[in-house]
């Protein structure tokens, strides 16, 4: 098990369809700023996040993937090596509820159980529209393991406990195969790991141009 004075480091991918918010999501969280233009992200682009919790370093990066139907082939690209994926839907949206579920199937696919879901029912500000009912929502959530939280990056509702969240099962995960796998624990702790922890993959690995212009509510 790792000491109280190591680093653990994190990858979390944001998944779901164009104008749900994600961008605005990881901005409400990492920068405490909300902007209510509506600016596609292209391709992906990430942010970084460092927190405490229970007297270790969390470091977060924090993939903002972009949510267009031509970009979906480059998911995998995006989310390989993650540990943890918040799926986003727009509340007044039914068809992003939808590809939600699809995001979930894929990932179960591509990276097993490992994974660390959350699942965030955006725009909670706009709930006089609302067309994906929380119950449903809140059911589905259960059905594969994921937590739901009902979020507003306009109002700044449910982003920090989302993300808090997240954190903490990808460090319960991490520690609970520390204990499983006999001299690992350095892998899953140290930030400049490449087993376990996050790999993060620049620009010139992808070989694709990183564009990101700002987010959608």
């Amino acid at each position: 098990m790792a000491s109280a004075g190591q680093n653990s480091s994190f990858k979390v991918v944001l998944l779901g369809e164009g104008c749900v918010g994600k961008t605005s999501c990881v901005l409400r969280y990492v920068e405490d700023r909300f902007n209510d233009k509506h600016i596609t992200t292209l391709q992906a682009s990430f942010l970084t996040k460092k927190l405490n919790l229970r007297g270790k370093r969390v470091n977060l990066s924090i993939w903002d993937t972009a949510g267009q139907e031509r970009f979906h082939a480059l998911g995998p690209i995006y989310y390989r090596d993650a540990n943890g994926a918040v799926l986003v839907y727009d509340i007044t949206d039914t068809d992003s509820f939808t590809k939600v579920k699809n995001w979930v199937k894929e990932l179960r696919k591509m990276l097993g159980n490992d994974i660390c879901l959350v699942i965030a029912g955006n725009k909670v500000d706009l709930e006089k529209q609302r067309h994906v009912s929380l119950q449903q929502a809140e059911e589905y959530a259960k059905s594969v393991g994921a937590a739901h939280f009902s979020t507003s990056a306009k109002l700044n509702q449910g982003i920090e406990e989302m993300f808090l969240h997240l954190s903490q099962k990808m460090m319960a995960v991490a520690e609970d195969k520390a204990k499983n796998t006999p001299g690992s624990a350095h892998s899953f702790y140290n930030s400049s790991s490449s087993g376990g922890g996050i790999t993060v993959v620049d620009d010139n690995q992808l070989n694709q141009p990183r564009q990101k212009s700002g987010c959608c509510s």
